[in-house]
Parts: structure tokens; sequence; C-alpha cells
């Protein structure tokens, strides 16, 4: 019952077909904080229950451990990004999956559910700007005062640092947008925090289709930003700033679109006209749990956010680590 439980937790009760029974933290709540359900210290005790349910919302290390035994003790799951620490921890995930396909299992990769993310898809698939080319994403945080004392400084509760805490959400973006990446570059630094685990990456992806994305992940940014720039045969598509909790990630959500012109069409030369949309909304957190809910009620499988999305996004953040030969030998 973090900060991401507690954001759950407010979209569990705002939606009609779900009703929170049961919270489990190793912390008991406070006094005046009731939450008008049964309280658990140990998550096996919550699992033999008859809920439907659980939504896994715990550091790294953890995450593994209670997913496989939420599934075995028959359980639909919604488990926040990223699916442990390592691949081997998203292959013992997938292994249960396997032995409970009855169940729904979805990862919180929120970020495909956000407008101006959803808006810049229908662009590109409607096929009016031609292919994509080539890709371009920042997402970068700066650290904060306590950010050496976090569990996500901590390697062995996380497993790795900004490239698998945040950056594993462009990751997730570029293989939405290109598909699967099959040459990887990188370089992969400390550079300011004392911790053992890298506070920036930088890395070079390129697919079959010939389509590159670069990418740098950061968390010596001072000044927090996310850009995703996408540009097409005929024209170009930006994601500016994303909507998040923190509302620190530009000047809110906005997607940039135009069409390319040359000098023979326009007095001004590499300045082609931008049709400019805001989005003042985050509705992510919602939408991607009313579709866990839709995949329950309907006996679907997960199509954003499944075990498959989990492990290739961290099969591409491990290609990351280990092409900087450097990097490489202490993953």
């Amino acid at each position: 019952m973090g900060k991401v439980g507690k954001i759950r937790m407010n979209v569990i009760n705002n939606l009609p077909d779900l009703s929170l029974e049961g919270i489990c933290d190793i912390v008991p709540p406070e006094q005046n904080e009731s939450h008008n359900c049964e309280f658990y210290e140990n998550y096996h005790d919550l699992l033999k229950t008859d809920i439907a349910a659980v939504f896994v919302c715990t550091p790294n290390k953890f995450t593994p451990g209670i997913v496989i035994s939420a599934l075995n003790n028959k359980k639909h799951v919604f488990c926040e990004k990223p699916p442990g620490r390592n691949l081997n921890d998203i292959h013992a995930i997938i292994k249960a999956e396997q032995r409970n396909k009855e169940l729904k299992l979805k990862f919180g990769f929120n970020h495909r559910y956000h407008g101006a993310v959803m808006e810049a898809k229908s662009i590109v698939e409607g096929g009016r700007l031609g292919r994509i080319l080539w890709m371009r994403g920042i997402y970068g945080k700066s650290g904060g005062v306590d950010f050496e004392k976090q569990w996500r400084s901590n390697k062995e509760i996380a497993g790795g640092g900004i490239l698998l805490d945040q950056g594993i959400h462009m990751i997730d973006l570029f293989r939405l947008f290109c598909g699967d990446f099959t040459e990887v570059h990188s370089f992969v630094t400390n550079s300011y925090w004392n911790i053992d685990m890298e506070d920036n990456a930088f890395a070079i992806l390129r697919n079959e289709k010939n389509q590159v994305a670069m990418f740098h992940s950061s968390s010596t940014q001072w000044k927090h930003t996310f850009s995703l720039e996408i540009f097409l045969e005929e024209g170009y598509v930006v994601i500016s700033g994303i909507l998040s909790s923190t509302r620190s990630y530009g000047h809110g959500e906005r997607l940039i679109t135009a069409r390319k012109q040359f000098e023979n069409e326009s007095s001004a030369m590499g300045n082609p006209h931008e049709e400019l949309t805001y989005f003042d909304q985050d509705r992510s957190w919602e939408l991607e749990v009313e579709d866990f809910v839709d995949c329950i009620k309907n006996d679907k499988k997960a199509i954003i956010g499944s075990s498959e999305d989990a492990l290739k996004a961290m099969e591409l953040v491990y290609k990351i680590y280990n092409a900087d030969t450097k990097w490489g030998k202490g993953i």
C-alpha cells in the first residue's frame, strides 16, 4: 500500500465491477486510515480467501513469488511493472501462468493507455503519414534528496536502476510502434548517484524492417522529461510530456503532428505547419484496469500488458545492459 498501491485502490473503489476485499502489507494501516476491508500481514493468508483477483504493487524482489502464489491459488492477477528483477523471474511467472490457463494475468504498462499515445498509435496505423522511419525517446527524472536510500536504489531489491524501473515504459512504447528489435548498441553508466546500478542508459535499437529507435533513460535529468518522437515517410508525430501523479513531466501531455514540407512547398523551409492537441486528464490507470476486468468477465487473454509483453520488454532491457560490455559483466 505504497504510492502505487493507493492509486490502484482508488481505481478499484471507483469501478462498479470491483470491490476492495482485503489489503496486505508489512506495515499495519494507521488507526485513522480505514479502508473498510480486511487487513493481512501475510499475503498467503489473503490468498486463502475467496477473492477473485489480486493487484500486486510490491517492490521487484517480491513480485514473482506473490504472482506465482496468487495464480496457484486460482486468483486472477494484475501486476505492476517490471515483472521482477531479471529474466528468470518473468520466466517463472509464465510457467505458473501456463499451469493456470483459465486465469487472467496482466501487467501494468499504463503508458499505452495515455491519451496522446493512443492517438499517436491511431494516426500511425491510419497510414496517412506512411511508415515509421525512426523514433527517439527520452524519459528522465531527477533522483531526489533521498534517492539513494529508496528501495529502487537497492540492487538486491530492485534488480536494476533507472532503465528497469522507468525506462522499461519507453521500451514498451517502442515495441508498441515498431515491434521487436534485434540489434542493440548501448552505453550504460553510473555517473552521479552512489548506487550499484545504472543512473543513465543510452541505446540505439534496430529491427528487421531497418527502423531505428534511439533512447535515453536517466535519473540525472534534473528537469523531468518525457518525449517520444516518431518520424514517418510523410511527416511526424511527437508526444511531448506525459501526465503523471506528480504533474512534473512537461507542461501537461501534448501531441504534435505535422506533414513534411520541402522548400518548394513552403516559404518556411524545415518548419511545417503543426497541429497541437492537449490532453489534460490521465485515465490510463482506470482504462487498463477496465481492460483487466473485461478479460475476466469475457474470458479473454490480455492483449496489452500480457506476459509476452512483459517478457519482451525485459529481454530488451537486458539486451541494452549486456550490449555495453563494460557494464554487462556485472549484470
